[in-house]
């Protein structure tokens, strides 16, 4: 007993400093097992927890819903921090599409990787264009994943619904492949970096192809909206595709909360880059990353202290921005 006057001293210091106690655990949403977001998740905390004994974080990246459920998360205090297409961190921080209200303590701390929207289908389901989706069997992708999120969008700007397929399935991204295959569907959409496993599943187990995602209505998208771009995806990431696939498509993004202490929020922004080289090689859609990009594109929340505060230190952001 005679130490408990040491204990309280010790940690009021803490609270005054804003340090990181010991053991403060954080939570990085991610997405399906098989998807590039669940490997991002795993990668940071990697990192993370590389240094545990100087900084005191311990990090988790379980699989969850994906884009909009992580914000959502987020939102609850469920998730310190998540990965997100940068469209959802746009409607999450404005209210928009999947969100009723504007939740304006979303922060942007980094964009990761480029998203192609892709349509995978079977080569004997007849569907050359995304137009052609119309009649058949497609998994349009579970309720709270971006996937879904940005194929709502996408049939929005075209005039469908989901009255225009035969089946709308909502499998999740880990079962579509198999489901593909099985023939119990003709096409999924997803939203995801490249190379993917699940799309490799699909290549290697049944006559597939990829889809161009193209027309008006995707050039309208857009035109419209500064958080999509044209986007390409190369034959040569896929055994036996012959040609680029050409879609639109966001970044990837990872965001968290102004609850979230600045401190924290440093100490993983930190852990990725210090360990650049290393992060990159963890998959093969970090390989072309590059800071000045992570630190800009995709962001359409403001960015979070502890983030700028390391961005600022490298020179990367001037000390007034």
């Amino acid at each position: 007993m005679k130490h408990t006057g040491t204990l309280v001293a010790v940690a009021a210091l803490f609270a005054g400093t804003g340090a990181i106690a010991q053991n403060e655990f954080i939570t990085i949403g991610t997405g399906g097992q098989t998807g590039v977001y669940y490997v991002v998740g795993q990668s940071i905390c990697r990192l993370v927890n590389r240094g545990t004994e100087e900084h005191g974080l311990q990090c988790t990246a379980p699989s969850t819903g994906g884009s909009v459920a992580n914000i959502n998360a987020i939102k609850s205090g469920d998730q310190t921090m998540g990965v997100a297409q940068s469209d959802q961190q746009y409607y999450g921080y404005n209210g928009e599409a999947s969100f009723e209200e504007p939740y304006e303590a979303l922060r942007a701390v980094f964009s990761v990787h480029p998203e192609p929207f892709t349509v995978v289908a079977r080569a004997d389901a007849g569907i050359e264009t995304f137009d052609d989706l119309e009649g058949k069997r497609v998994n349009i992708g579970n309720p709270g994943s971006g996937q879904r999120a940005t194929m709502d969008v996408v049939m929005e700007a075209a005039g469908w619904t989901t009255d225009q397929f035969s089946l709308a399935s909502e499998l999740q991204a880990t079962e579509q492949a198999q489901a593909l295959c099985d023939n119990n569907i003709d096409a999924f959409v997803y939203q995801v970096g490249h190379p993917n496993g699940s799309i490799q599943e699909a290549f290697s187990s049944c006559d597939a192809v990829f889809v161009d995602v193209t027309g008006d209505y995707i050039d309208q998208l857009i035109a419209d909206n500064a958080f999509y771009a044209e986007a390409t995806i190369p034959a040569s990431l896929y055994e036996g595709v012959e040609d680029d696939t050409t879609t639109f498509g966001v970044r990837a993004t990872f965001v968290s909360s102004a609850d979230v202490a600045e401190d924290t929020v440093y100490e993983v922004v930190k852990a990725v880059f210090d360990n650049f080289d290393r992060f990159k090689r963890l998959h093969p859609a970090f390989g072309n990353l590059e800071q000045e990009q992570m630190i800009q594109a995709g962001l359409s929340a403001p960015l979070h202290p502890g983030a700028e505060r390391y961005y600022q230190e490298q020179g990367w952001m001037d000390g007034g921005s």
